[in-house]
């Protein structure tokens, strides 16, 4: 790596790696998003093979991609008669259907931009999201819950379930795929340190860009079929395992929830060949009983969270085949991954993928930049201005991951994080937002927030507090918490502790907490 800059940036200690494609293969950096937009890049493909399976759900309904092509024009249609315009703001939260994922592509080929909500949100963070992006609509499996969430909104915001029956049909032709790729297309909410969510504003090209990367790397082929049990409100579980999908014009059955039998049943039922899932997902795997029910498998991913080394080895063996690891952020989407060919190495997370650079600062801070890489967060420009560090090679800024990381013979390593984050079942928990709950409970008087280390959730969200009065328990704060905060930011572990260590400046040191 070269000598660090004045600016405190290390030049380029990473380039896209060639070791990521087929040996025939060659790509230059517009070749990623030269489609322009991933609607336009699906229809595409559907065009040409109308009759090739797509999407499956366990009780049997299926979906081919001419199907796909007619339901997502439809559902464009229905929106646009209902009085929704480009650039207008849908919220989508539900589950992963047919269904649903007609209305999230019919919404994207209409120009909406569309904001995914987990569906375990509270009516707190729902109302918060709603301030701030000030949404026409929403498409959620629980509309009137939806409706409850929107109902300060201006004007008549258009709320609908996934099927979009509700809505009038189409008028005439609208018009479709015809986003730039500048435009926004997902607004994807990520906390902050300061506690309020912000979004994470990507667009056509990002979304792009980062899809054909991680199907090129990965191999994906229309002879692919993917066991997807993860939520699709996460960029996991939409961004990675449904677009890589619909890119690739493979396939995949979508199960309503993570269950190690059904996953494993599915596996075998519809003769699949891939699996991604996060570090929570294969320690329940492995320890099942089902995880070599998977063997016949081509590729198995783990992602959102660090693998811990003696459970990727003993996944691994299971499965006979290495795990796959690999790394990217809501802000970037895919940046990282171990090869498709070639040794994939436990505690590491591999090499650039096909159009991103990796950099590391002087105090080894991850830094991206690439096609894939987002703009800013939702009109917030002074955390967008604070999330980008200037290069001093002339391309463009970097992106501050807020992870650390080294690198080891060509291979990104995970060292810990600069920012106070803990990660639980692959969902980040900022502790700044947990703590301004907590802080409200009339037995604390101080707390602060961090992750206790977890074979099953990688972490679990920990409070340490000092108590005003007789001391609250875990459960009392998971009672108190339950309606501002969604059930995987709340403390699984509480401690009481006399005092909070703090610096010379008054801030609290939650590094030096459980030393």
């Amino acid at each position: 790596m070269a000598p660090s800059s004045p600016t405190g940036v290390a030049r380029p200690a990473l380039t896209p790696s060639e070791r990521h494609l087929a040996p025939d293969a060659r790509l230059q950096s517009a070749d990623l998003t030269r489609s322009g937009s991933l609607p336009r890049a699906w229809v595409a493909g559907w065009s040409a093979s109308p009759d090739a399976p797509l999407l499956r759900e366990p009780d049997g309904r299926a979906v081919t991609t001419g199907r796909m092509e007619e339901a997502t024009r439809i559902a464009a249609g229905r929106l646009v008669a209902a009085g929704l315009r480009p650039g207008d703001r849908v919220l989508w939260s539900t589950g992963p259907t047919i269904d649903a994922v007609v209305a999230h592509v019919g919404a994207l080929r209409a120009g909406l931009v569309v904001v995914p909500v987990n569906t375990a949100s509270t009516a707190a963070e729902l109302a918060h999201l709603v301030r701030d992006v000030r949404p026409a609509g929403a498409i959620a499996a629980d509309p009137a819950r939806a409706a409850r969430a929107l109902a300060a909104s201006p004007g008549a915001p258009v709320i609908a379930d996934p099927s979009l029956g509700s809505l009038p049909a189409p008028v005439g032709d609208c018009v479709l795929d015809a986003a730039s790729p500048g435009d926004p297309a997902l607004i994807c909410y990520t906390s902050g340190t300061t506690g309020v969510p912000k979004g994470a504003v990507l667009t056509h090209r990002n979304l792009l860009a980062a899809t054909r990367s991680v199907t090129m790397a990965w191999r994906w082929t229309p002879d692919d079929r993917l066991v997807h049990a993860l939520p699709v409100f996460h960029a996991h579980g939409l961004c990675v395992g449904l677009y890589g999908t619909l890119l690739a014009g493979a396939s995949a059955v979508l199960l309503p929830a993570f269950d190690p039998a059904e996953v494993a049943d599915a596996a075998e039922r519809h003769r699949a060949t891939l699996f991604f899932g996060v570090p929570t997902m294969y320690h329940r795997l492995a320890g099942s009983g089902h995880l070599g029910r998977l063997a016949g498998l081509r590729l198995c991913v783990s992602g959102s969270a660090p693998l811990a080394v003696d459970l990727h080895r003993r996944a691994s063996a299971q499965l006979g085949t290495t795990v796959l690891e690999r790394y990217g952020l809501s802000e970037t989407l895919m940046d990282v991954s171990n090869p498709w060919e070639g040794e994939r190495r436990p505690g590491t997370v591999g090499f650039p993928l096909p159009g991103v650079e990796v950099g590391l600062a002087a105090d080894g801070e991850i830094l991206v930049r690439g096609p894939n890489v987002f703009g800013g967060y939702w009109e917030r420009p002074v955390a967008t201005a604070e999330a980008f560090l200037a290069a001093d090679d002339g391309g463009p800024d970097w992106f501050r991951t807020g992870d650390l990381g080294a690198v080891e013979d060509g291979y990104l390593a995970i060292r810990g994080r600069s920012k106070e984050l803990v990660i639980s079942g692959g969902f980040n928990v900022y502790p700044a937002e947990v703590e301004e709950v907590l802080a409200t409970h009339p037995a604390v008087a101080e707390v602060a927030v961090t992750g206790t280390p977890s074979d099953e959730w990688g972490e679990v969200v920990t409070a340490w507090v000092v108590a005003d009065g007789p001391p609250p328990s875990a459960a009392d704060l998971a009672e108190f918490t339950a309606d501002r905060l969604a059930p995987y930011k709340r403390p699984r572990i509480v401690h009481v502790v006399d005092r909070l260590p703090r610096n010379a400046l008054g801030k609290v040191l939650r590094g030096a907490l459980g030393r």
